[in-house]
């Protein structure tokens, strides 16, 4: 291991764009560590300034395909909130319903595509077809439920089309809702074999507490609704998210950094799972035992068994869901809200795959949008993964490059950054000095 190393990365894939990383090591000292973000704003907020207020749901889904249902939901409930128009519990149940299975087929893409690889020292997800095909059978056949799920619910398996402001276009029949049933029951003997499989990966031995914050619930493991919560010890209510979450600009990134309480915080599973592991399902508390993955937890990595956990979770809750949506009966009455435009401001906040996700809308008296907020989680998280950086390096300053570069690029993928980024994460070029 040389005294000095300069690590530059250039680009590095990220949110549907390009990053770079810089890290400076003098004399085995970290001088610098820094995420560049070079990537030219995407103008989403500017975009929707004027627009009707049944177009930004549409519009905002587009940010990112593998969330376009947290975008829709957090668009909806910032326009439902500015008018104040109340959902049925119907709309409510297929509401979450939908949600959990974007929560799967996210977190099945990053755990068995994109962190797996990691864990059994390959370079993808293709060496794993022929070494372990068990992964990648099984992480197909639980993205086509997922799939499946959002598809009869929403209309699409991706930007949904049925669910729009104050309810639904449509709903499933109840045949198809016992066909949904019938394929999370499906998944049992799939997670069963997850299971055995994730406890023979060694996780690397790491820990740096930091702020945690999501959405909780009195009822729920929140994902599609809750107030904001934070590890250092508040809660306050989504539309007051300004009062503890901050936005800043940095000079190496268009993307800002946040901060709360410290001068940094994660948002995503691990996040989830330290808040509200109490509204875990039982099954899914048992598996959370087996993986070693206790509440709280302080590794960045285990955010890779927090999100199978959750598949578990999200399947057990989907259950128990559609099973009170029959006991109650389908009800075309209540597939709508009434809607009455009106001035005013709402916020929208869901739990995305990787995080808190909020929507912040201004409407005037005709029903346009005359200002628009977004903060995205992989914004959130931008700030923290420098600092888990900053605090992991050292501890690898020994190893060889490869090691270095190896493990980097593990601890980035950890936080599940984008999930159009390639399993290498970082084309690193290393200059010794």
């Amino acid at each position: 291991m040389a005294e000095n190393i300069n690590i530059e990365v250039s680009p590095i894939s990220r949110v549907e764009g390009h990053g770079d990383l810089v890290i400076d090591v003098k004399n085995r000292k970290v001088e610098e560590l820094i995420m560049r973000i070079p990537e030219s704003p995407r103008f989403f907020e500017a975009m929707l300034v004027g627009r009707n207020w049944n177009e930004p749901s549409h519009i905002t889904s587009r940010i990112c395909g593998i969330c376009s249902v947290a975008h829709t939901y957090a668009s909806i409930k910032a326009t439902e909130t500015a008018f104040g128009v109340k959902p049925s519990e119907q709309t409510l149940d297929f509401r979450k319903l939908i949600i959990h299975h974007e929560c799967v087929q996210s977190n099945t893409l990053h755990v068995y595509f994109l962190a797996a690889p990691d864990f059994f020292g390959v370079g993808s997800v293709i060496p794993l077809v022929k070494t372990n095909p068990d992964v990648v059978k099984i992480a197909l056949r639980l993205k086509q439920t997922a799939n499946e799920m959002v598809r009869i619910i929403g209309g699409r398996a991706v930007h949904p089309i049925t669910t729009v402001v104050g309810g639904f276009t449509k709903i499933p029949t109840e045949e198809e809702m016992m066909n949904m049933k019938n394929m999370l029951k499906s998944t049992y003997p799939d997670l069963e074999k997850s299971l055995k499989i994730l406890k023979t990966l060694k996780v690397p031995d790491f820990e740096r507490e930091t702020e945690y914050i999501s959405l909780t619930d009195k009822k729920d493991y929140a994902l599609y609704d809750g107030a904001i919560k934070s590890s250092d010890g508040w809660t306050i209510n989504d539309q007051q998210y300004l009062t503890k979450i901050n936005e800043k600009v940095v000079k190496h990134s268009t993307g800002k950094h946040c901060w709360a309480t410290r001068d940094s915080f994660l948002v995503g599973a691990l996040a989830r799972f330290n808040n509200n592991y109490d509204k875990l399902s039982d099954k899914a508390k048992t598996y959370a035992e087996e993986l070693g993955l206790k509440n709280p937890c302080f590794n960045t990595f285990m955010n890779n068994f927090a999100q199978f956990v959750e598949i578990v979770h999200s399947i057990d809750d989907s259950i128990d869901l559609i099973d009170k949506i029959m006991n109650s009966g389908l009800d075309e009455s209540k597939i709508m809200a009434d809607i009455n435009i009106k001035a005013g401001r709402g916020v929208g906040a869901v739990e995305a795959p990787r995080g808190l996700l909020i929507h912040d809308y201004t409407y005037d008296n005709e029903g346009k949008v005359s200002k628009a907020n977004l903060i995205i989680p992989t914004n959130m998280n931008y700030a923290n993964v420098e600092k888990d950086m900053d605090a992991y390096l050292p501890l690898i300053i020994d190893k060889t490059e490869d090691e270095i570069r190896f493990s980097m690029e593990m601890l980035i993928r950890a936080y599940d950054p984008c999930i159009s980024c390639s399993t290498h994460y970082l084309n690193v070029k290393l200059i010794n000095k």
